[in-house]
């Protein structure tokens, strides 16, 4: 049984009033787009954890007084496709410190949910459980609804029940193997590692160019495979052995790494993320390209599936399909005079922030979502099978301490 409040002061779906100076409405548009609007506190996103409204106009503003803080629109058919589906999707930003969730509303329009937690990055999600990282934190979400029921037309209620805290460890991708034992990516100590009751991290795996165990993030390390429920492949940014010195060698210096063997596999690659055994091939972003594509594990060599407009983190996969996440790169040395400009300038086109779902079986973007305004850079993308309209409680407000679940009757 949960017992729920039936008042939130960070969820307003029915009142276009604010109760505090982080709350604010996110107005839905008909046309599936979602509008942040700016308050005194610029850093935050809608009212800082808010529900899309269920009540909301027909018709969106034909001139707000000021420029929207965020915006979130589809392509038109976006939401049959999460339909026919049977997913919702998640996705972190670190850039704004926001958990997103979409799914559906009643009448089939988008549905966006939004939390906030300080740099979030890597996602591993079931319909049950959500693991995510933050900056000093990873964090179990469990959903505390029941088969079959609820909650102010949620059919997920994702609370965080369990946070580890392993100081800034740079948390990139997690991964949950068969066995149930959490694997994550430590980049700051350029390793593999799990969870530890008493310490900050416990090692498990390094590169076999990496010579120590140390807090300077050598490789950048950052993506994680699993293949047959246990850790199998990883990316990094470049094979060297001193602190920092991953920025030298972006553009081509990218490898990936087999960790059953200690071998690298695949080099010449530009800043990979988010590896991924999908279908028994081996998936990857060649994100300082703009390349999602295949890598052949026997001869290292990459296969480009789709060009997409933005630098790529985050990948996940349904179906016939990938769904990619991309942001807009950051006018900076880590992001600057990398191969996709020249793609973009080819292309005529500009970089996005925002997700991709592509057809594996023709390489086509069939649908796309994309923010506009203070959010410019994703993370990790996850699935959420059998989600129609998922949510999540967060730290900021007082809701989660009046959302109680029980559980059924033990022994003494």
């Amino acid at each position: 049984m949960v017992m729920l409040p039936t008042t939130s002061r960070d969820a307003l779906p029915h009142s276009s009033s604010t109760s505090g100076p982080n709350d604010r409405r996110i107005p839905d548009t008909s046309d599936g787009r979602v509008i942040g609007f700016p308050d005194a506190a610029p850093s935050i996103i809608g009212n800082g954890d808010t529900t899309l409204m269920d009540n909301a106009p027909e018709t969106a503003p034909s001139q707000p007084a000021e420029a929207p803080l965020l915006e979130v629109y589809s392509s038109r058919h976006f939401p049959d496709w999460l339909a026919e589906q049977r997913v919702s999707l998640a996705f972190t930003t670190y850039q704004t410190g926001k958990l997103f969730l979409i799914g559906l509303q009643p009448d089939r329009r988008m549905s966006i949910f939004e939390r906030t937690f300080n740099r979030c990055m890597g996602l591993s999600a079931t319909d049950q459980t959500l693991w995510m990282s933050s900056l000093f934190q990873l964090w179990r979400f469990e959903n505390v609804l029941r088969p079959g029921n609820v909650h102010n037309g949620h059919d997920r209620l994702y609370v965080p029940k369990v946070g580890y805290t392993t100081g800034d460890l740079d948390i990139h991708d997690i991964a949950v193997e068969a066995s149930g034992r959490v694997v994550f990516v430590n980049s700051n100590f350029s390793c593999l590692a799990t969870l530890s009751e008493r310490d900050s991290f416990r090692p498990l795996w390094r590169p076999p160019f990496v010579s120590k165990l140390a807090p300077e993030d050598r490789c950048h390390l950052n993506g994680l495979a699993l293949e047959n429920g246990k850790a199998r492949y990883v990316t990094a940014v470049a094979a060297t052995d001193v602190a920092d010195g991953w920025r030298d060698r972006r553009r081509d210096g990218g490898c990936v790494v087999d960790v059953r063997s200690n071998q690298v596999i695949a080099s010449g690659l530009s800043m990979p993320h988010s590896p991924r055994v999908y279908r028994d091939r081996l998936w990857l972003l060649n994100s300082g390209t703009g390349y999602v594509g295949s890598l052949n594990p026997a001869d290292g060599t990459f296969q480009p599936l789709t060009f997409c407009p933005g630098y790529l983190r985050g990948l996940a996969f349904v179906g016939d399909y990938a769904i990619v996440g991309l942001s807009r790169p950051r006018h900076n040395k880590t992001f600057s005079g990398l191969p996709i400009d020249d793609m973009l300038a080819t292309k005529g086109a500009i970089a996005h922030c925002g997700l991709q779902v592509i057809d594996l079986r023709t390489g086509d973007v069939v649908h796309w979502v994309r923010l506009d305004g203070i959010v410019s850079e994703l993370y990790d993308v996850a699935v959420l099978p059998g989600v129609v309209r998922p949510m999540a409680l967060g730290l900021k407000t007082d809701e989660i301490q009046r959302t109680i679940a029980i559980g059924d009757q033990g022994v003494l």
